[in-house]
Parts: structure tokens; C-alpha cells; sequence
């Protein structure tokens, strides 16, 4: 039986870095709204924003390829890199003045620097490499942006991955020192323990089972408990959704025509984690190569340095897998019970054109471990099947919805899908997402509260300096955000040589 129903001003649906960062920066701005959080587990931050179940790379655009796409006339796209970079600075400002104002603490917990590289062999990709370094060298973002195609200054970089190495063709690896390691879970904990301490209610082990709009615009949430199973309801006059994997569910739960036609498709992510600490001593950067073929963005390659509760760590992957489930803690009826009318020809114009796609996660699926430290070599030609173990990550929800010219095509990145009206919105997609969150979240509540943004705007300035002005443009708003930001969070590139 459902209890009374509870009056609240806003519900944040999942505990992770997304509505972590949207509370924190509502509170900041309304302080005297009632916010309710919701989140199925027994601890926040342990679905894709734990630490182990992402790469906990600062995505800036420094090393990951696929945001700088190479043209058709050959020329190197940078407007992604651009964008990407500028989205991690205002989640840089944010937690430095959350840190400067002792609401956060520790930042060495949660942030560090540590250099980006990207690393390609062949001719063909050493020639991208030195067409991307062209493109970016200089521009004030990418400005400390160096490159090698010399084995003996790789070898003083990244000493264990060229340890060993059987150079019979042109290889080239380019470096930024302002790079990061970032544990988003631990962010996400002290975010949730300091909105707590702020007065929001969270609800840890309790399920959001349905989303209904009611007559005077508001929603009524009925959720859960895990445990118990006691239900109980809430009626809010705004909600997110930041549920992961969960949230098309739930907003076809909501029945709102923006969210109709949009389908996921889930892919488990899978890391080899090296478990000889004299080998992770020896790396103290996060590589990045080039897809492979008809694999999704988010599967690059890379070999990282993770520190994790004090504790360094070395993983390489991606590895792609398949389960129906679309959280890691979820269940196998997942996808199925997504399946509608509405989404039904979207995927199944995905599932058609998009074969190498699926080629590629079958492989992936019957790959042996073996085969899987075939993969690593290439990066460290020295490997030992016996140094590392595989690990499953997060679970990803690859987004498909339809376009004005298809029925179906794939979505990258992430998305925010908003009611018309603003009363409620999710989020979806995968990478660079927690890296950006807190760029999503004020495109969340520009969209949904329009009247209001203007005036929040200089509060939120108080967090983070550079909202509504590009960095690359304003010199010494960069010099001032840059400083502060290192010295608050303690990330000069210097950390990271001497890391």
C-alpha cells in the first residue's frame, strides 16, 4: 500500500555524478527548495561513476583521436576537441571552488594530474598523428601539446611500453602534461554527503517505479523500497532523471513525445586490471591509440594510470561485452521490457545498417583471455597473461533514436532529453559524460528553467568562472581560471612529470 504522498520541489532520480553535480548547483541557487533523491543501491557512485567502472580519465580532448575526425578533403576536425576541453574546465572551477569553500576536501582523493598521450603506428596513422598535432599545437588549450617520432624520447615517456618493442615502421605518441585521473565516485560520495549535510533527503535502496503527470503539471513518483518493499510516493514540480542505463525506461515511463523513438542497446565494459605493483610503478601516464574497425567510439584502446582510495592501479581496454541488462546491477529483462512500439523501427533500422557494429561485439563477446592480451601488447610488448585479470566495468546504453532523413541511427555521446515544458528531463549516452557533468547540468537548467537562468547566473559564476565565456578566447580569464584551479586542486603539470 502507498503511503501519503510527499510534496517536494524537485526529484533527482539516480546516484551518480550527474545528479550529484545538478544538486549541488540547485542548492546553490534555491536553497530553500525540498529536493528528494532516489538511488536503487545501498551506497551512491557505485553504478558508472565507481571508480573501477570507468577509465577515470579527465577527457579534455588532449588524447583521446576520435574527437579530432579526419575530414574528407584531409583536414583535422577539432571543433569536438575544442568543445570537450572547455566542458572539462567548468568541471575543473567547479570542484576547486567547492574545495576553496570546505565543501569538498582532500581533492589528491578524488583529482590528479597525470599526462594524456595518444599513440599510433603505421604510416598512415603516424601521418594523422602529425596532422592532429598541427591542427591543435599552438591553440590556447592545447598549447603545451608536444610530439615525438623518436623510440628514445617514447622511451623515457612511457618506458614500459617500449620495453621490449620490435620497431619495423614509423610509431609517433604526442603528450599534454595538464592531464588528469579523476575517481568520479568518490566526487559523487562527497557531493551526496555534503547535499545531506545541506538538508536534501536521500533515499539509498529504493526504486523510482513510475513517473505520472498530474493535472497541475507536477509529477507524482512512486517508488520502492528494495528492502522492505514499502511504496511511497512524491509529487514534484521538477525531475531528472540521471538513472544511467535505467533512464529511457524511465522516461517512457513519463510518456513524453520527446522521449518517443529513442531505443538503447546495452554494452558491458570490460578492463584487463595488472596486478604486479612493479609494473604499475613503472607507468605513470594514460595512452590512448585508434579504434578498431566498426567499433564504437568508447571502445579506444588506452593503458592508464589509476589511483583509486590511495591505491595506484594500471588497466588497459576497453573491452566490449553484451548483457540485456542495462546497469551493472540490473536486470536481464532489461532490454527486452525496453522494446515499444514507438522505439521498435528505430532499432531495427539500427540493428540493419549497423552489422559491423554487431560483427564487432560478438568477437568481442567469444574473445578469450588470451587473445585479449594479444590486444595489449601492442601497447606493451612485454605482457604476461599471469600480471593481469579481467575486470567488468559499468554498463553502457548505446543510444539510437531517429534523425529528420533516418528511422534509426546511432547517438554518441550524451544527450539530454527535456520535456517541452522543462518539468522534466534525462540524460543519456556514455562517454565523455561525468568528465562534462557539470556542463550538462547547467544545459539542463537553462532548458528547463529559462526565466530563472538569468538570474542564477551570477551565483553560479561563484562556482564556475568561465560559464558563458570561452576560454580560448579571454586570456586572462584563462591565466586566472588556470592558476586557481591548479593551485586548489594541486594539478601543475609539474605534479604530473614528477608523478
Amino acid at each position: 500500500m502507498t503511503s501519503k504522498v510527499e510534496d517536494v520541489d524537485v526529484v533527482l532520480i539516480g546516484g551518480g555524478i550527474m545528479s550529484a553535480t545538478l544538486g549541488m548547483l540547485l542548492t546553490r541557487v534555491r536553497p530553500d527548495w525540498t529536493v528528494v533523491a532516489y538511488e536503487r543501491l545501498d551506497a551512491v557512485g557505485e553504478e558508472s561513476s565507481g571508480g573501477w567502472n570507468n577509465a577515470g580519465t579527465g577527457h579534455a580532448g588532449l588524447c583521446e583521436l576520435n574527437y579530432t575526425p579526419e575530414r574528407p578533403d584531409g583536414s583535422i576536425d577539432t571543433s569536438k576537441a575544442h568543445i570537450v576541453n572547455g566542458q572539462f574546465q567548468e568541471s575543473l572551477q567547479f570542484w576547486a571552488s567547492l574545495v576553496d569553500q570546505n565543501i569538498l576536501n582532500d581533492p589528491s582523493s578524488f583529482v590528479r594530474p597525470v599526462p594524456h598521450m595518444s599513440y599510433v603506428a603505421g604510416r598512415e596513422d603516424v601521418d594523422f598523428l602529425r596532422r592532429r598535432y598541427d591542427a591543435l599545437a599552438g591553440q590556447p588549450l592545447f598549447e603545451d601539446l608536444r610530439i615525438t617520432e623518436d623510440p628514445a624520447e617514447m622511451a623515457e615517456w612511457v618506458p614500459l611500453m617500449m620495453e621490449g618493442r620490435d620497431i619495423d615502421g614509423p610509431i609517433a605518441m604526442t603528450r599534454s602534461d595538464n592531464g588528469t585521473d579523476v575517481n568520479f565516485g568518490k566526487i559523487t560520495k562527497m557531493l551526496f554527503a555534503a547535499l545531506e549535510r545541506r538538508g536534501i533527503t536521500l533515499r539509498r535502496n529504493t526504486q523510482v517505479e513510475d513517473l505520472d503527470r498530474q493535472s497541475d503539471g507536477r509529477w507524482l513518483v512512486t517508488s520502492r523500497d528494495r528492502r522492505s518493499g514499502e511504496r511511497a510516493s512524491a509529487r514534484a514540480r521538477f525531475v531528472f532523471i540521471g538513472a544511467g542505463g535505467y533512464a529511457i525506461r524511465l522516461l517512457q515511463r513519463a510518456n513524453i513525445p520527446e522521449a518517443k523513438g529513442y531505443g538503447g542497446f546495452p554494452v558491458s565494459g570490460q578492463f584487463l586490471r595488472c596486478t604486479d605493483r612493479a609494473l604499475i610503478d613503472r607507468h605513470h601516464a594514460k595512452v590512448y591509440g585508434k579504434s578498431q574497425v566498426n567499433a564504437p567510439p568508447m571502445s579506444m584502446p588506452h593503458l592508464d594510470r589509476r589511483v583509486i582510495d590511495g591505491v595506484p592501479g594500471l588497466l588497459f581496454g576497453p573491452y566490449a561485452g553484451f548483457t540485456p541488462k542495462f546497469l551493472k546491477h540490473g536486470s536481464y529483462t532489461d532490454l527486452f521490457r525496453s522494446v515499444r512500439p514507438d522505439n521498435l523501427p528505430t532499432m531495427l533500422a539500427v540493428a540493419r545498417d549497423e552489422f559491423g557494429l554487431t560483427k564487432y561485439l560478438i568477437g568481442q563477446v567469444l574473445q578469450k583471455h588470451q587473445a585479449r592480451i594479444e590486444v595489449l601488447r601492442d601497447f606493451l610488448p612485454t605482457a604476461d597473461g599471469c600480471d593481469w585479470e579481467l575486470i567488468h566495468a559499468g554498463q553502457r546504453v548505446q543510444t539510437m533514436k531517429r534523425t529528420a532523413t533516418k528511422r534509426g541511427v546511432l547517438a554518441f555521446g550524451t544527450e539530454v532529453v527535456a520535456s517541452r515544458d522543462g518539468s522534466i528531463a534525462g540524460l543519456l549516452g556514455a562517454s565523455p559524460g561525468a568528465s562534462t557533468a557539470v556542463s550538462i547540468m547547467l544545459d539542463v537548467m537553462r532548458r528547463c528553467f529559462p526565466s530563472e537562468f538569468p538570474e542564477w547566473e551570477p551565483r553560479l559564476q561563484e562556482l564556475v568562472p568561465s560559464i558563458g565565456v570561452s576560454l580560448a578566447d579571454d586570456p586572462v580569464l584563462r591565466s586566472d581560471v588556470r592558476a586557481f584551479v591548479e593551485r586548489t586542486l594541486a594539478l601543475s603539470p609539474e605534479l604530473a612529470v614528477a608523478s
